[in-house]
C-alpha cells in the first residue's frame, strides 16, 4: 500500500523544498501533490472581484476532489490532478495524470485543517518558519511567478493570509507527528521524514510478503 506523507506550513515556509527533497528521495516511485491545484473554480464571478476573494480560508479549496484523488492512489491506482492559473484565478481545462505511486506528497497550507485529509496521511508534517521569512519569500514568489503587483501582494497579505494563517494554518500544527523548522534547509529534519517513510515501506512490503 502506497504512503502519503501531508506536509502543511504557512505561506513561504518552506514546505515545497521540503516536499520535494522527500519525493526526490524516491525517485520515480513517488509523486508530488500541491494542494493550490484544487482551488475552486471561480470563473462565474468577475474578474475584478475574483481578486478580492479569500484564496487562505478552507472553503476555498475542492477538498472532496483531493480526498477522491488520494483515496484512488492509496488504493494503488491514478489520479488526474487539475491546474490553475493565478493570473485568472481559474482551474484550466487540462488535467495532469499521477500515478501509480509508492509514495505520494501533499502539500499545502491548509491540509492538515481538514479532517478528512488527515485519515489519510501516514505521516503528518508541519514546516514551522519565522513569519517575516515567509513575508519576504511570499513577495519574490507572487512578484516573479503570479504577476502580482507589490501593492496587491501587501493588500492580500494583511487582508486574508495573515488572519487565515493565525485562524487556521498555524492550530494545525497540532496535528502533525513531526514540526521541522526552517524548511529545506533543514537537512536534518527532511532527512527524519525520509528515513520515517523508508521504513514504513519496508513495513508494508513486511506485511505484503508474509500474507
Amino acid at each position: 500500500m502506497p504512503i502519503i506523507v501531508g506536509i502543511a506550513g504557512g505561506t513561504g515556509s518552506g514546505k515545497t523544498t521540503v516536499a520535494r527533497a522527500v519525493a526526490g528521495a524516491f525517485l520515480d516511485r513517488a509523486v508530488v501533490i500541491e494542494q493550490d491545484c484544487f482551488y475552486i473554480d471561480r470563473g462565474n464571478v468577475p474578474f475584478k472581484d475574483r481578486k478580492e476573494l479569500n484564496f487562505d480560508h478552507p472553503d476555498s479549496i475542492d477538498v472532496g476532489m483531493m480526498v477522491e484523488i488520494l483515496t484512488a492512489l492509496k488504493a494503488g491506482g491514478r489520479g488526474r490532478i487539475p491546474q490553475y492559473d493565478f493570473t485568472t484565478h481559474t482551474r484550466k481545462r487540462e488535467k495532469v495524470p499521477v500515478g501509480p505511486a509508492d509514495v505520494i506528497v501533499v502539500e499545502g497550507i491548509l491540509i492538515l485543517h481538514y479532517p478528512e485529509l488527515r485519515n489519510l496521511f501516514d505521516l503528518k508534517v508541519f514546516v514551522q518558519t519565522d513569519s517575516d521569512i515567509r513575508l519576504i519569500r511570499r513577495i519574490k514568489r507572487d512578484l516573479e511567478e503570479r504577476g502580482r503587483t507589490l501593492g496587491a501582494v501587501f493588500s492580500q497579505y494583511i487582508r486574508s493570509v495573515k488572519p487565515m494563517h493565525e485562524m487556521y494554518v498555524e492550530p494545525s500544527k497540532h496535528h502533525a507527528d513531526i514540526i521541522i523548522p526552517e524548511g529545506g534547509f533543514n537537512v536534518v529534519g527532511v532527512e527524519t521524514i525520509i528515513s520515517q517513510v523508508s521504513r514504513m515501506l519496508r513495513h508494508n512490503l513486511n506485511l505484503r510478503n508474509s500474507s
